[in-house]
Formats: C-alpha cells, structure tokens, sequence
C-alpha cells in the first residue's frame, strides 16, 4: 500500500466523520443555511426588492420569493453580466457557467467565491465515502480520466464565462494534477469526435483507474477504444480499472452494455452535479440513492410534481417530505439563486439521512392523454424488460403517437439495440407489462381502449449520437432526453 493511499484512507475517515455531524440533524444545518443566505444577501438588489431585512422564517421567505425559472431570474442576471455589483449576491460572480436552455437558449448561472467549492468539494468527497466504506484506496496511484467540457475561459466585466466541467477542471488539487487524464491541450479541443478520438491515443497505454463522465460519452469512448485495440474488453486494456463515476443521467438502462464491453463488474458512484450547485452524491455502496448535502450553502424547497403547475402549491422544506414522491427541486443558493427550479425532479428513498434519486425532468414526460409518465418510470420499466436477458440497449427514448395511420394511438419506443430481443413484441409486451404496474393512468388507458400497448421502432448504429451531432450538441454535458411530450426527437430520429 502506498503512502497516497494510506493517506487518502485518512482523509476518508475525516471526511465520513464531518458528514456524520451535519447530516443526523438535518433540519439544524438547513436552518443555519437559510440564515446565512438571508443574511448575506439582504443588501443585495434583489433582497431589497423582496425585503429580505424582514425575513426570520422560511414562511415568510415563500410570501416573498416566488418560485422562478431562468427567464423569470433573467433580468437580475443581465445586470450581472455586465459588471453591476450587489445585484443576485454580494459583490460579483468570479465565473458564469454557460449551460443549455430550453425556452431562452443559452443560460448563464452564476458560480460565487462562496459557491465555488462545493462543486470541487463533493466529488471529491464522495471518492473520499467510497475509500471510506469499502476500504479500496489502491486506485489513487494510478490514471483517472474525466471527460469533460473544454477549460478555455472567456472574460467580460471582470467576470470569466464557461462550461461547468471547464470551469471545475481549473479547481483540480495539485495532488491529483499528475494522475489526471486527458492533458490540457486535448480537454481544449472543442469538436468531441476529435477530442475523444486524441483522448483514446492519450490513454490507450496508460494504467487508468477511475473513468468518469456521463455514460453515453464513456460509451463512445469505450467504443473507440475497443475500435483501436482490435475489439479488447476494456478490462484487458486497462486492468486496474475498478471505479467509474457518472453523473448526469441513470447509469441502469447504460449497465449492461457497460459490463459487455468492460468483461467484469466495476464499482461505481453516482454523483448529482449541476451548474446551480452540486446537489448530491452517493455515499454508499450498500444503500439505495444519493445523499442531499444539506450544508453546502443551498436552501431546499421541494414541491410535489403531480401539483407543480396548479396556482400556489405548496412549498415543502426538508422536515416535511416523504418517501418515494416525486418533488420538483427548488433551490436557494450563495450564487445567488432564489426559489430557482432547475427543472430536476427528485424522490426520497432514505430520510435519515436524507437520500435521493433523480426520476427525471419537470418538463420531460408524456402526458398526452393525463397518464403523466416520468423519466423514473420508463427507465424502471427498460431495466425490467432487459433484467435476465442478453439484450443489450445503446440508447433509447419514449414519445406519444397521437396520430398514427391507423388504429389507437400508442407511446412509442425508439430504441437502439447493440444486441436485439429475439422476439420484438414479446420485448414489447414486457415494457408494457412494467409501464401498467408502476402507472395507474397508463394502466386505465390501455385498459379502457384509449392507447394501445407499446410500440418499439429500431434506430439504426449510432442513430442517436447523429441526432446530437445534428444539433450540435454531441458530447460535453448534452444528453437525450429519456422522453418527451411531442415528437421533435422521434421524427428526427425517424
């Protein structure tokens, strides 16, 4: 064992110990948490112009702060972007992360000197739980890979502009500077079919450890990896490979194809990241979701998915939610972000501690005919299907047929196979199966003749990962969505 392992195992220990300390009085580190951000930010134009200086209860912060979105913050945003000061937080942003929008393009969210370390922090520490629990610390002397977005900065009004992987890869430790995959020089390039092609050449005779990124990107990655070492398993080209860490979206329907091309089983840890803060990351190996780092500057509030676009619903603060309900996540930060939907929906699966999954978009689902299928239940029902079986899934995504030349309309699954079913609709019916038993609407719907039961079309090799170069969105943190209510996506794909 060597020094930077025995050391790490320490610093693990210590980690686990001040986890253990904020995260069994939850409602306490909240509390102090919101009197911190009220206090900080009273002076502030927006607290001003929401009376800040006479809030002293979360009852009181929800009469004055309005649930909003990017273009709701948008204003107040402007003004930050062109160097005014004291607007959203005290004093300036020292970054802007430059994310995807939906309705306003392109969304800038500001990262604090206060925010900043949080998103260095959590990642960091949920390898320091991993090291923590299972003991393994073996890894820290070999390659560790994060495929990420590109770290050129830009700079307006004092302030830096980038992605939030770019921006992070600026905040990595000095100890893990030496360890660290891809070089500078190919993180900069910005066409990801070229860059992961370099990174390939980079690594291909490394010893790598830890590989991390979103799973449909490592896929492409193991994909050229494989290509250029004449088809090897991914464990044979890197035999010390033991952990992967993902974010971004749900590892299971990515499992099996992961474990075909890698020929073994690897650990893996889930983590919760986003540009308006690092929200989450798994903790344990044993227990099921992601701990909710309740002390990290960030206020929760959580409302219920199904009442999400009712007039007023109402606003639940950690001490009140429940196991397995589908909230809206709203968040509160010291970037300056206040009653923010960022548009994730989340349920408990632990309340003491405080663990979450991601079951989707607020905005991503079908609901065509009322039946409102999220993300979660989709995912849960191509894990069904595939469970015990060889087929293996590339990638998929679900949309309503409202209008199909003949017969009842239908949810469509467009699907692309790396190992087919043998049996199309005995696949079909199995999903199907799945959807009726997590779905009761669903379930009224097949059973009252309103839909028809699933629908699987085939998309062609590398179908979806054309769709995204189309969009200009192949690589970094874009990704499909698992489903959606119109069929902007399946009739491209199509």
């Amino acid at each position: 064992m060597s020094i930077k392992s025995i050391a790490a195992k320490i610093f693990a220990r210590k980690i686990y110990n001040q986890t253990q300390a904020w995260s069994k009085k939850p409602i306490e580190t909240q509390l102090e948490v919101f009197k911190n951000l009220i206090q900080s930010a009273k002076e502030t134009e927006f607290g001003k112009d929401h009376n800040f200086a006479s809030i002293k209860t979360f009852e009181d912060f929800q009469k004055n702060v309005p649930i909003r979105d990017y273009e709701d913050l948008k204003a107040y945003i402007e003004k930050v972007k062109i160097g005014e000061e004291n607007i959203l937080w005290k004093g300036k942003p020292i970054y802007f992360a430059k994310t995807s929008g939906t309705t306003s393009g392109a969304k800038y969210i500001p990262l604090t000197k206060e925010s900043m370390p949080s998103h260095v922090n959590a990642a960091r520490n949920a390898i320091l739980h991993y090291i923590n629990e299972t003991g393994n610390a073996d890894f820290v002397d070999g390659k560790m890979i994060f495929l990420q977005g590109s770290p050129i900065l830009t700079e307006k009004h004092g302030i830096k502009f980038g992605r939030l992987s770019g921006i992070v890869a600026h905040f990595v430790p000095k100890y893990l500077q030496r360890n660290r995959m891809p070089s500078w020089e190919t993180n900069c390039i910005d066409d990801w079919e070229t860059k992961v092609n370099t990174i390939v050449d980079e690594t291909i005779k490394e010893n790598m450890s830890v590989i991390s990124g979103i799973p449909s990107w490592v896929q492409m990655y193991f994909e050229r990896l494989q290509e250029k070492s004449g088809g090897k398993k991914i464990s044979e080209i890197f035999k010390n490979f033991n952990l992967f860490i993902y974010g971004g979206v749900n590892y299971e329907p990515y499992r099996a194809k992961f474990e075909q091309m890698i020929g073994k089983k690897v650990d893996s840890i889930e983590l919760f990241p986003a540009s308006e803060g690092f929200f989450a990351y798994q903790d344990s190996q044993k227990e099921k979701g992601m701990l909710l780092l309740l002390n990290s500057g960030i206020f929760y509030e959580f409302i219920k998915a199904d009442e999400f676009f009712t007039e007023n619903p109402k606003r639940y603060t950690i001490g009140e939610v429940e196991l397995g309900v589908n909230y809206a996540l709203i968040v509160s930060t010291n970037a300056g972000l206040w009653g923010y939907n960022i548009g994730d929906t989340i349920q408990f699966t632990s309340l003491a501690p405080y663990r979450v999954i991601v079951s989707g978009r607020i905005k991503h689902y079908i609901s065509a005919f009322g039946e409102h299928v999220i993300a979660n239940e989709v995912e849960n029902a191509m894990k069904e299907a595939t469970a015990g079986t060889d087929i293996v899934i590339n990638e998929f995504t679900v949309a309503p047929q409202i209008t199909p030349s003949s017969g009842l309309p239908y949810h469509e699954w467009l699907i692309e196979f790396e190992k087919e079913p043998e049996n199309i609709e005995t696949f079909a019916e199995a999903i199907d199966d799945s959807m009726r038993k997590q779905n009761i609407y669903y379930d009224d719907l097949i059973t009252g003749n309103v839909l028809r039961k699933v629908v699987i079309s085939k998309v062609s090799k590398n179908g979806f990962q054309e769709y995204m170069k189309s969009q200009g969105k192949l690589g970094g943190q874009n990704k499909i969505p698992r489903l959606s209510n119109d069929r902007k996506i399946a009739d491209n794909l199509k």
